[in-house]
């Protein structure tokens, strides 16, 4: 065929869970545009002279053609990497440099700067990098030990931060980063932080519980299943009609222990999930200022959704972001409950946009900002609700910055959203006792509008050729 295919690994992470991605590439292809494929299949935009391929033997790729060279001999030991000798399993690695730019996120509400870039150099370290950027950011008159430098994972399933010694060298720190995984340093953020005497308050959403129990009830639960320490642990929300509490804990190993213990326990066949809710200080957000929830189903549109969760988490604070794979809606809301102003973006189909209206119909008494405008990006596979309100028929991979710019820019308009209420009906066969019972009314929730366009033609197509051919229509 002329391709050929290659396993191409990230990083040591990778390779140790196996974790791969294919590329397929000409068997003529170079070194250069075989970097860059590697790359695309990581969604790295990075300059590609910046890294280079390794075989899985660890031996660096060095020529400037990988694949048959024309003029190079039979015998020159810069063969192809098609050879039988060699797998074809490759990493990726980032060419080791003597000096970059970082970019330094404050960890305060800065208006209108998002961050301060900085050249480091092989002498740099945490505590030279805060001396240079405190000026930068107007505080060059405080002390430098009331600062301290925070590297941020801002992966898929959560946000991880490590507080970094005041002598590690950050270029050590980069290199380190990125030999465990070159997508990991792109998914890195690094936050100058004040150092402040705060409280240890975790706080956790468990969902999953049994629905509509009493705090007394859930507490017992929860005392029974995962053996909490009341001295340190205590139900500070519940949402009876979810079947979900939110719990305060004031011991990391505890909050530790509780959110590793839950992802295993199960009750009446129903697995429990857990989430480490963020906390917005809501009496610190500008009056005029109004934030955006999103909400990103990873299993929507062939998977796009989970390289968008990646790309909102970069473009954004990575905690006003939520996997819907992971408790749903509702930690989302939770979070955003004391949050006067805020906008919704929901990434998904129809389906995903009605699970989230849905969730906010259930916790809307319990917002200070309960009518919340909602966005849409359409990722599933009709998304005639995404059609209808003028977000396009799917997504097709703009840049998410641009997608960003669409829901500030975004006109609000009204849509019908109807409750109905499915009345209880009596069966139609007694029961053996001869008394039956009725089936208990149902509410449900759903949006009403009017649609024109592609799903109307089809459907018109298909009444046609049912009303021509009914023999050949003849199951649901």
């Amino acid at each position: 065929s002329g391709k050929q295919t290659l396993k191409i690994f990230d990083g040591n992470d990778a390779v140790k869970r196996n974790q791969f991605r294919l590329i397929s590439v000409p068997r003529i292809a170079k070194n250069e545009e075989v970097v860059e494929a590697a790359l695309r299949a990581y969604y790295i935009n990075d300059d590609q002279q910046e890294y280079e391929l390794q075989t899985f033997t660890q031996q660096v790729l060095l020529s400037d053609d990988v694949i048959n060279r024309n003029d190079a001999a039979e015998d020159s030991n810069l063969g192809s990497v098609f050879r039988e000798s060699v797998p074809e399993a490759w990493i990726i690695r980032a060419k080791p440099k003597d000096e970059e730019v970082v970019r330094i996120y404050p960890a305060w509400l800065k208006v209108g700067m998002a961050y301060v870039s900085l050249r480091v150099n092989k002498d740099s370290t945490a505590q030279t990098v805060i001396k240079e950027v405190l000026p930068l950011l107007g505080r060059q008159t405080e002390s430098l030990q009331n600062f301290k430098l925070v590297e941020v994972l801002m992966g898929s399933k959560q946000v991880q931060r490590m507080v970094l010694d005041n002598q590690e060298l950050i270029l050590n720190r980069f290199k380190d980063i990125r030999k465990t995984s070159i997508r990991q340093m792109n998914q890195t953020r690094f936050y100058i932080v004040e150092n402040s005497k705060s409280i240890v308050q975790v706080n956790l959403f468990i969902g999953g519980l049994p629905p509509q129990l009493s705090p007394e009830e859930y507490t017992n639960i929860l005392k029974e299943e995962l053996a909490i320490k009341t001295n340190v642990v205590s139900v500070s929300h519940v949402y009876q009609a979810q079947g979900a509490v939110v719990l305060q804990i004031s011991c990391f190993s505890e909050a530790e222990r509780i959110y590793m213990l839950v992802k295993d326990t199960v009750i009446n066949d129903k697995p429990l999930n857990a989430v480490v809710i963020p906390e917005v200080m809501a009496s610190k957000i500008p009056q005029n200022c109004c934030p955006l929830l999103v909400f990103v189903n990873p299993k929507s549109g062939g998977l796009k959704g989970r390289d968008l969760l990646y790309s909102f988490r970069k473009l954004l604070n990575p905690h006003q972001v939520f996997e819907l794979t992971n408790g749903g809606p509702l930690p989302g809301f939770h979070t955003f409950s004391k949050v006067p102003s805020f906008r919704v973006l929901v990434c998904g189909g129809d389906g995903t946009v009605g699970w989230v209206l849905g969730a906010l119909e259930e916790i809307r008494h319990k917002l200070v900002c309960s009518e919340p405008s909602v966005a849409i990006l359409p990722l599933g596979t009709g998304n005639d609700l995404g059609r209808v309100l003028r977000w396009g028929a799917g997504y097709s991979g703009e840049d998410p910055y641009s997608i960003l710019v669409s829901v500030d820019e975004a006109d609000d308009v009204l849509m019908d959203r109807w409750t109905i209420l499915l009345d209880a009906e009596e069966p139609a066969d007694a029961a053996e006792n001869g008394t039956a019972e009725p089936e208990p009314p149902k509410i449900v929730q759903m949006n009403n509008y009017c649609g024109l366009g592609i799903d109307a033609e089809l459907s018109l197509d298909f009444h046609h050729a049912r009303e021509e051919e009914p023999g050949k229509f003849n199951s649901r």
